[in-house]
């Protein structure tokens, strides 16, 4: 993103160029105003870009940025729309079912370490994990 000290002298200069252009052609219908139009159009949407980016950068930290007391540890479709997921919270694993509309707690684990993902069950992922795990020769 162009920072917006640049930005702004960057299409002032666009604006007053546009408009030294009309004016010499006598406001005709011609190029300059059209050159006006789509000058003053790019720097509405560049401001708005930037503005709304402000905007999100003021709201807040980005969820997942490690300091929340809440961490999600893995989770697992096992449905079109319902989730198993384990929640660290604390020094406590939290097994939660998540469905549209509802959480349930499952079970409660103490904090540990994670098992091995398990082989692909089908043939056809377990070539394709073994082609990603062997680098080229």
């Amino acid at each position: 993103m162009i920072p917006p000290r640049i930005l702004a002298p960057l299409l002032a200069v666009i604006a007053t160029d546009a408009l030294a252009q009309a004016a010499a052609t006598g406001g005709s219908t011609g190029m300059g105003s059209g050159v006006l139009q789509a000058t003053l159009g790019l720097a509405l949407v560049l401001g708005l870009i930037w503005g709304a980016a402000w905007v999100v950068r003021r709201l807040g930290p980005v969820a997942g940025s490690g300091t929340a007391a809440i961490k999600v540890v893995a989770a697992q479709n096992v449905g079109p729309r319902e989730r198993v997921v384990i929640v660290e919270i604390g020094d406590q694993w939290l097994v939660l079912g998540v469905a549209t509309g509802a959480v349930r707690a499952l079970h409660a684990l103490p904090r540990s370490a994670l098992p091995p993902p398990s082989p692909p069950a089908n043939p056809f992922a377990r070539l394709l994990a073994r082609a990603k795990a062997t680098p080229d020769a």
